[in-house]
Order: structure tokens, then sequence, then C-alpha cells
């Protein structure tokens, strides 16, 4: 069943695309936006990420990847 409009709060989460070693992409990985900001910027993604990363390994047996690059999602490019 849909959810009434107005339900989900916007600004809640920030949205990452993730790069792997070997080259695999996963996006739209979403992290705590109060994570975020400040002297940091998107640095404590990362860390939230490859957290979420060890988690998903444990569950299904198979080693995490390293992590190559992130980028938010709808970010300019430099």
């Amino acid at each position: 069943m849909a959810k009434k409009p107005g339900t989900n709060p916007k600004g809640e989460f920030a949205f990452f695309n993730v790069v792997y070693e070997d080259d695999s992409q996963r996006s739209n990985r979403r992290v705590p936006a109060e994570l975020l900001g400040g002297l940091d910027g998107d640095e404590p993604a990362r860390g939230f990420i490859m957290e979420q990363d060890r988690e998903i390994a444990e569950k299904s047996g198979r080693p995490a990847l390293e992590i190559k690059r992130i980028e938010r999602v709808g970010a300019k490019k430099k």
C-alpha cells in the first residue's frame, strides 16, 4: 500500500554511489544526514558504509570489498 504524500521527512538521509576495488558499483546507499557536514564533509559516510558492508559480509559469508571511491548522488563533478 502506498504511503501518504509528506510522510517521509526530506533531508533525513544523504545518498551515495559507491565504487569498489573491482569496479562494481552500488547506487543510492543511504547515510544519515546528521553524520555529514562540518569540517569532515562527506568523509564520515565512508566509515558508515564500510560498517554496513562488514555487516552484510558477515551475514552473506563473503569478504567485504574495499571501497575505491564514494560520491554523493546529485553532486557536481569537480
